[in-house]
């Protein structure tokens, strides 16, 4: 980690481009473009380590686009990076009141985020990680096609469409079926490479609902976390935060889940919660209770989902088994008591 350097950095990462706001010694700002190529990286790298000058850089986690440059720029001499949470960065610009979003504004933000804020070095995951993360997002897409084209089928068969198009969208069916039973086995010959990925997925599998599709699917997204991210962090990061909305004395609105994280992340959890809800007593218990106290059932899955991130966290950390008593109250009993 460089705890001081002679220029702070932001760069806001778009699929092509890398737009970059250089604080230098002097006082002044530097405003340069770059390709998101391994050509523009190394152009960059070249820039920021001119003279043997070093540098921190402060860059926003957008999956794919930011990683690249994240990796080459940690590998370079002299320069140290910060990958932060797009949310943080959203609100710190909020703080610095700034109403408009562009590139250039958006790499200031992060400049002056580098300048003012404490500085993590980010640390990167593994390749092996890195390509199982990969796979299993490629697979959601393809995951999401495939039930757009058999929702398509079905429409096509109740309406006059012609069977050469019914045809082909159930050639397109096939294909992307065995393109995702391919992946899957990618996927599973790299978690069957590595010890600790076993041990990983094996832990989330013995969580009462999650099969091996969600149990990959959610490995794909936690192998490349840091390990120094606590529960709620993770909680944050997936998105299912409460969020509370409170003005005055006038206004009060119930809370809600933020969504304001990944996605893919927080995705593989909602089956695993349903099932859990179903068959597992503790976790029925807890549900059931949720709603006695007027939570919309949707706010009472959402609960179950944080517990079982929670849960995940806990395993993970200190290789124990799940435990369904411990993670909820105990299960109600027969005449609906505790």
């Amino acid at each position: 980690m460089v705890v001081a350097a002679d220029q702070d950095v932001g760069i806001d990462v778009s699929a092509e481009t890398l737009s970059v706001e250089i604080a230098i010694a002097s006082g002044g700002v530097e405003r340069l473009e770059f390709a998101n190529t391994a050509q523009g990286h190394r152009a960059l790298i070249k820039r920021l380590t001119k003279k043997g000058r070093t540098a921190r850089v402060c860059l926003e986690a957008t999956g794919n686009y930011s990683l690249d440059v994240a990796m080459a720029l940690h590998a370079a001499t002299g320069i140290a990076v910060m990958v932060i949470n797009p949310r943080v960065a959203k609100r710190f610009a909020q703080a610095l009141g700034e109403r408009s979003k562009t590139d250039r504004i958006d790499a200031g933000v992060l400049r002056e985020f580098a300048q003012r804020m404490p500085f993590v070095s980010w640390q990167p995951p593994a390749v092996q990680r890195i390509q199982l993360r990969s796979i299993t997002r490629r697979i959601d897409a393809l995951v999401v096609t495939l039930t757009q084209e058999k929702n398509r089928l079905h429409a096509a068969s109740a309406s006059e469409l012609t069977a050469a198009i019914r045809k082909s969208v159930r050639l397109h069916i096939s294909q992307l079926e065995r393109h995702v039973e391919i992946l899957r086995a990618e996927a599973q010959v790299l978690v069957d490479s590595s010890s600790e990925l076993r041990r990983m997925l094996a832990r989330i599998r013995a969580i009462p609902g999650f099969g091996p599709i969600s149990g990959l699917q959610l490995l794909g997204e936690l192998a490349v976390l840091p390990a120094d991210m606590k529960p709620r962090e993770w909680v944050a990061y997936a998105g299912l935060d409460p969020t509370k909305y409170d003005s005055g004395t006038s206004v009060s609105r119930p809370s809600r889940m933020s969504r304001a994280g990944n996605r893919l992340f927080r995705k593989p959890l909602y089956m695993p919660a349903l099932v859990a809800i179903r068959c597992q007593p503790h976790t029925t218990a807890f549900y059931q209770r949720l709603l006695a106290r007027k939570k919309h059932p949707l706010q009472a899955i959402v609960a179950v989902m944080r517990k079982l991130l929670h849960a995940i966290f806990g395993m993970l950390r200190h290789d124990d088994p799940f435990d369904g008593a411990r993670l909820f109250s105990a299960p109600l009993n027969s005449t609906g008591g505790p």
